[in-house]
């Protein structure tokens, strides 16, 4: 199974590979190499439609192309608006959901490896105890070999995202 960090991967996306227009299917079947996908999840928070108009019809289009996607759910969860636009809303109880599914799919034996996206070093605590259930976990992330160090060493596997290992995941060329 696959948990992606939809906000975390957006933005080293923009960052690192200056372009964000990523081909879920064929990332996930990149990450999934030639073992058999169970599902992929994606976690992302719902912009506020009236203060933010133009950005939540993007969003939504960007959802619904998400959503035929074979064996792919979306999750979503909200942003908290306070002093907006002078500050930016945050994103509230995303990481805990994906960690909480991480951990139940785990704990259910739904599958034999989770693959986290993500480089966020809150994720290491449900690594290990993903880890202590018996499972693998691999994280797949940006960054340098030192980025995410804690989220790095509770991995079994890290796989780092660079462009050039993206190459054949996005929508255009």
């Amino acid at each position: 199974m696959i948990f992606i960090d939809g906000s975390n991967l957006y933005h080293h996306l923009k960052e690192v590979c200056g372009r964000t227009d990523l081909d879920f299917e064929r990332f996930c079947a990149w990450l999934a190499q030639e073992r058999k996908l169970v599902r992929a999840y994606y976690y992302n928070a719902v912009v506020d439609q009236k203060l933010e108009a133009d950005r939540y019809r993007d969003q939504q289009r960007f959802f619904a192309k998400l959503s035929d996607v074979p064996r792919f759910e979306v999750k979503l969860g909200n942003l908290v608006y306070k002093n907006f636009p002078s500050v930016p809303p945050s994103e509230k109880g995303i990481d805990v959901r994906l960690a909480t599914d991480v951990l139940t799919h785990a704990f259910r034996q739904n599958y034999d490896v989770a693959i986290l996206v993500s480089g966020d070093n809150d994720f290491a605590d449900a690594v290990y105890a993903v880890k202590e259930l018996g499972r693998t976990v691999e994280v797949a992330l940006f960054g340098t070999r030192n980025s995410s160090r804690r989220l790095r060493d509770a991995a079994d596997i890290v796989r780092e995202l660079r462009p050039s290992a993206l190459e054949n995941c996005w929508l255009r060329p």
